[in-house]
């Protein structure tokens, strides 16, 4: 029984010695970074920005000098060992002393940012970018590797300013990171209008000029309708009775019109970056300048008109896009034309839209719609006279319109690699050109074929005849 307890004691006594022996040693490692200078061969020192480090000297320093104390301090604990502490991210120099005052060594001290508690943030905020890398650069944050899409990377640079040593200076933070997956959008966006008017007019409208008296004359216009100037769809009258002309006109007309717009403007542009399309023309406007008193200096400014596009994307994670999608589609319109220094400026008529939307790829969105239902009615008449029933008629003009429209603007976004020209299809690949006698005696513009290629034979496959313009067509991606 004695034996044994003996032998308990002994165990417990190597226990405890054991890890009194493990103690100091495992208080040296979690303490701070021990490096062993040599004054005859001296190195660059790196330390962290909030870290310190104790070096170890071979000789007795008796005395030292730090050339910028703002960005390292420095500590003499025992002749031989000294304790350096990183203040502000930045370069140094360190100078000892040795017996006699003599010069025993210059490092260069190097302190870097401290970027643990980076890493640390951005390894809890994406959790699956595992391709993001961050070193330093003397004084500067280095940001390597990868990132799934453009958004991310932005989000990555906004907390990595932040980390910065300068606070948010672009210049301390150097982006090399990549982003990885297909970065180019191909937005597709269709404008659809139908329009329709109706209008019908109705009036009689009358004149007479006579003498009144001797010497005077006496004249009476309903002013209704103008006789000077007689339009479309009036049928004009007059009689000369002794001494009075008169004149009568009867205004009836009715019409209908049909206008479709259909405008499918297509552009490609990588992600974040702004992309500008134009399918139409410019018209002058004159801009009157300085004006003396015999002429009148003008100047041309031309305004863009037609089919145009602008969009921004940025493409997010798991396919979707978001952009600024910004179409137009205008028309010349000479019937709110105005006259400016001698000059016919046209009216625009304009379907334009500005907006921001998130999309999946290959998803469509109407941005914008417009469901219109005009109708005016106007009555000119001669009083008390216009009102008198079925003779009224005589002595009044009326005037009918009615427009509908109806406006829908399409947007669809797509992810887009290029492929060979070999694989696509141009508009103008089944375009044949017409000999001599299909052109003057057949007056066709576009050839049979007749076993001839087409005029771009490199575009992609023969084509043994004419395809003219019916069926397929425009520029096909597999």
């Amino acid at each position: 029984m004695r034996l044994i307890k003996r032998e308990n004691r002994t165990g417990v006594f190597l226990i405890i010695l054991a890890f009194c022996l493990l103690l100091p040693i495992a208080v040296m490692a979690a303490g701070p970074e021990r490096v062993s200078i040599n004054p005859m061969n001296p190195e660059n020192l790196t330390v962290t920005s909030g870290k310190s480090m104790i070096l170890e000297s071979q000789n007795s320093i008796k005395r030292f000098s730090i050339a910028e104390p703002k960005i390292a301090d420095v500590i003499v604990l025992t002749p031989k060992q000294v304790y350096l502490t990183g203040k502000t991210p930045g370069v140094t120099s360190l100078t000892f002393w040795g017996e006699g005052d003599k010069l025993s060594a210059v490092f260069d001290v190097e302190v870097t940012p401290n970027v643990a508690s980076l890493k640390d943030k951005l390894h809890k905020v994406f959790p699956n970018e595992k391709g993001i890398q961050v070193t330093t650069s003397q004084d500067s944050i280095v940001l390597t590797g990868s990132v799934s899409n453009a958004a991310t990377m932005a989000q990555v640079l906004s907390i990595a300013e932040s980390y910065s040593p300068s606070g948010k200076d672009k210049q301390k933070l150097i982006n090399l990171m990549e982003v990885g997956g297909v970065q180019q959008v191909m937005l597709e966006v269709r404008v659809s209008e139908m329009s329709k008017s109706l209008g019908r007019k109705l009036g009689v409208n009358f004149s007479a000029i006579g003498r009144a008296g001797r010497d005077g004359t006496l004249s009476f216009v309903s002013a209704l309708t103008s006789p000077a100037t007689i339009p479309a769809g009036v049928l004009a009258g007059t009689k000369i009775s002794r001494d009075v002309t008169w004149t009568a006109l009867v205004d009836a007309l009715k019409d209908r019109g049909l206008i479709k717009v259909l405008a499918e403007p297509t552009l490609i542009t990588m992600s974040g970056k702004k992309a500008n399309f134009l399918a139409g023309g410019e018209y002058p406007v004159p801009i009157p300048q300085a004006q003396t008193a015999t002429n009148q200096t003008i100047a041309i400014e031309y305004k863009t008109f037609g089919v145009s596009l602008n969009f921004t994307p940025t493409v997010l994670g798991n396919g979707r896009i978001s952009m600024d999608v910004a179409p137009e589609v205008s028309d010349l319109d000479f019937s709110n034309s105005v006259l400016l220094s001698g000059y016919v400026v046209p009216g625009l008529t304009v379907r334009r839209v500005s907006t921001s939307v998130e999309l999946a790829d290959g998803q469509s969105f109407a941005v914008a719609g417009l469901l219109k239902d005009d109708v005016r009615e106007s009555v000119d008449k001669i009083p008390f006279l216009g009102d008198i029933p079925v003779l009224g008629v005589l002595f009044r003009s009326s005037e009918f319109k009615k427009n509908e429209t109806e406006l829908v603007i399409i947007v669809t976004p797509h992810l887009v690699k290029p492929v060979d020209l070999a694989k696509q299809t141009l508009p103008t690949d089944q375009f044949v050109e017409p000999n001599d006698l299909e052109f003057y005696l057949l007056g066709r513009e576009e050839g049979l074929g007749g076993g001839r290629t087409r005029t771009n034979a490199d575009s992609g496959p023969p084509v043994a005849g004419g395809g003219g313009l019916d069926g397929d067509f425009g520029h096909i991606l597999p």
